[in-house]
């Protein structure tokens, strides 16, 4: 069940993570100036950010994984 849960973040994550650094190389030229000191295309970065966002994702999957695997899965049934 964790690696359920788990998954789902991680694959919604991939997802956020691949179209956002998609829109950030798309509108490298408008974020430039936004910028100081570091390109908008930097890979290391971008990189960064991505695995930032990767262990976010995976820390806020974590909790409700545990508690889904303490669940019996005739009492769930049942309550519903």
């Amino acid at each position: 069940v964790r690696a359920l849960v788990l998954g789902r973040a991680l694959a919604q994550a991939a997802a956020g993570i691949a179209l956002g650094t998609a829109g950030a190389l798309a509108l490298a030229r408008l974020l430039e100036g936004q910028l100081y000191g570091v390109a908008a295309t930097d890979p290391p970065t971008l990189g960064a950010a991505a695995a930032l966002l990767a262990v976010t994702a995976l820390a806020a999957g974590y909790l409700p994984a545990v508690k889904a695997s303490r669940v019996d899965p005739s009492v769930a049934l049942r309550e519903e």
